[in-house]
């Protein structure tokens, strides 16, 4: 990355920054998206200036007029990933030039000025600098970055809008599983769906979040902890999870099967599993794969293991699925062993603790 033919960011130190002590007390048990860090990035975009005045300031309330577009017409995108603290004392972080490529990708789904990767991949690093003290260094922890953009112009009309403002904040995160990875029980929903074909569904934009949010109460009131979507046409083919994608494992024919992009999140651990899982011997498959298919292979036994995975959770195995014709699944009590293969793989890779031949990862300092 060529910073230098980069517009400068204004630098806006905090006054009144979070004491060491009570920053320390924060890492030590963070969760996850309930505190933030002592600073923000912003960069606007109007027609005229394109992307200009970059700054990093205080973490602090945006003021936004009541007829600001993205409050009534939802242009607005995120994206999801993490810093991590290397073995070798520097900050490190996977795959980030693929955030901002999928980051731009969104943006045009939504009618909205895609953001040079270069700025986007600048913005984190000028965050980290300035907030390296926050990544916290315990296993599996990590300093989640939340970069978002959202349609900022004064105005009411179905249009895009002609202003933007960009934004990235962070917020600590601890390790997803307290005491190791569990399979997770799924609600396979009947009633609702998460995108169509056409649809924004490969966009990460907050109304797929938005849309989940019913079937994943759904979901808790069946005894389940997250819900699997099925396709919006035929109603039968896997999509995804609320927010991760989903492979299933046939150890007979090393081969791994995994719903097509078009409808899903073109996630980015999602691509990184490929790679792993072929290094491990299996053949990936991308195809339609049924909730049937998933029922009568758990029943026979030729399915051996399912997992799904983000940016959160990493690689999350998957146990018991219930839908209205009753419950299925592979084994519920412990994580199967290319799952966990897979997933020590990719944090290791994360936090520096073996060598990248795949250059996935980025150090900031």
């Amino acid at each position: 990355m060529n910073r230098s033919d980069l517009p400068q960011f204004e630098i806006e130190r905090s006054h009144n920054p979070t004491s060491d002590a009570q920053r320390l007390e924060i890492l030590a048990n963070p969760g996850f998206g309930r505190f933030f860090t002592d600073h923000m990035v912003t960069i606007r975009y109007s027609p005229d200036a394109g992307w200009h005045s970059p700054t990093v300031k205080p973490y602090g309330p945006i003021a936004l007029p009541p007829a600001a577009a993205v409050l009534h017409y939802a242009q607005e995108i995120f994206e999801g990933m993490k810093a991590y603290h290397r073995a070798d004392g520097k900050i490190g972080l996977f795959r980030p030039e693929e955030n901002a490529r999928r980051f731009q990708a969104s943006a045009e789904r939504l009618a909205m000025p895609p953001l040079p990767q270069d700025l986007f991949l600048a913005s984190l690093h000028e965050l980290l600098e300035i907030d390296r003290a926050w990544v916290p260094d315990g296993e599996d922890t990590s300093l989640y970055l939340r970069p978002f953009m959202f349609a900022s112009e004064e105005f009411l009309g179905v249009r895009p809008s002609n202003e933007y403002l960009y934004c990235l904040i962070a917020s600590p995160a601890g390790a997803y599983f307290k005491s190791g990875p569990k399979p997770v029980s799924l609600w396979a929903s009947a009633d609702y769906t998460r995108a169509a074909p056409g649809g924004t569904g490969s966009a990460k934009c907050g109304g797929n979040y938005a849309t989940s949010l019913l079937p994943q109460s759904e979901a808790i009131e069946n005894g389940c902890e997250q819900v699997v979507f099925l396709d919006a046409v035929h109603r039968q083919y896997v999509d995804e999870l609320g927010g991760m994608n989903i492979f299933f494992v046939y150890d007979n024919d090393k081969t791994i099967v995994t719903p097509q992009l078009g409808t899903i999140l073109p996630g980015i651990t999602r691509d990184a599993v490929f790679r792993l899982a072929e290094e491990a011997g299996y053949r990936v498959v991308e195809r339609q794969y049924s909730i049937e298919e998933w029922r009568n292979d758990s029943h026979s036994g030729d399915l051996s293991e399912v997992f799904a995975c983000g940016t959160a959770a990493v690689v999350t195995p998957v146990g018991t699925v219930r839908d209205s014709k009753g419950e299925f699944g592979t084994d519920s009590s412990a994580a199967g062993p290319l799952t966990m293969k897979l997933r020590q793989k990719l944090l290791d890779l994360q936090h520096g603790k073996v060598a990248d031949p795949y250059g996935w990862t980025q150090t900031v300092s």
